[in-house]
């Protein structure tokens, strides 16, 4: 049987169950968590829910919301569901097995928010990854289709938002700004001196398209290898939202 673990996100406010071994959440999905709007108070969905890494801190946050997530995952939708039981969050989730590639089509134009960390690489593009590992990185559909299936659950001028690979952003843009404006990328660094590996992109479907803001860049740490920075500190411990102002 796999191990599994409980840890303690948001300074010990949420309990997320995950296996000991393979894809565990990290910051990435705090990224995620804390970039959603907290005033959110209708449907929301995240796509590729996992354990729950993203999901139970982002119902923490949005206390006004109802949430769904979709995951194609037996175990990891256990371990979700566990999280639910645990938090205390069940009479305000459900969670659907399922892959992005085929949502019902009645899920057409009805969340108000939807959200994801999409699979970073295309199959084969790198050596298979670990044990528990590979749905979280390898793409099951392109990202293509995934940021469009994203795009088809979210009603006219509700929010998008992603967190993914610097690297795509350029896939990324070309796809959503055709369907959405009021677009914002938030690139965030490891450190200063650093490329940005990670970008958080936020959109409104249908408005249009209008120039895309760029915001200051985010940096985990003071340095390479020093402390975390004030910023960082407040998102993991205390689940601080981030700015898109």
């Amino acid at each position: 049987m796999t191990e599994i673990t409980c840890d303690a996100f948001f300074g010990g406010a949420v309990k997320v169950f995950q296996p000991k071994k393979g894809f565990r959440a990290g910051t990435d999905s705090l990224l995620l968590a804390t970039a959603l709007p907290a005033e959110t108070d209708g449907q929301v969905l995240e796509l590729g829910t996992g354990a729950g890494g993203a999901f139970l801190p982002a119902m923490h946050r949005l206390k006004a919301a109802h949430f769904t997530g979709l995951e194609k995952d037996p175990a990891a939708i256990a371990l979700a569901r566990r999280g639910l039981d645990e938090n205390g969050f069940v009479d305000r989730a459900c969670i659907v097995e399922g892959d992005a590639g085929a949502l019902d089509p009645d899920w057409q134009n009805r969340f108000d928010l939807v959200f994801s960390n999409p699979p970073f690489f295309e199959a084969g593009a790198i050596q298979a990854p670990g044990d528990g590992k590979s749905d979280a990185y390898l793409e099951s559909i392109t990202l293509k289709d995934w940021l469009n299936a994203m795009l088809f659950a979210l009603r006219p001028k509700g929010t998008f938002v992603l967190v993914h690979r610097a690297a795509d952003l350029a896939k990324i843009l070309v796809v959503i700004e055709r369907q959405s404006g009021e677009i914002a990328v938030m690139p965030v660094h490891s450190y200063p001196g650093e490329d940005a590996k990670r970008v958080l992109v936020r959109a409104r479907k249908g408005l249009r398209s209008g120039p895309m803001r760029l915001l200051e860049p985010r940096y985990l740490y003071e340095r390479k290898g020093g402390e975390r920075t004030e910023w960082a500190r407040a998102m993991q411990q205390d689940g601080a939202g981030l700015s898109w102002n």
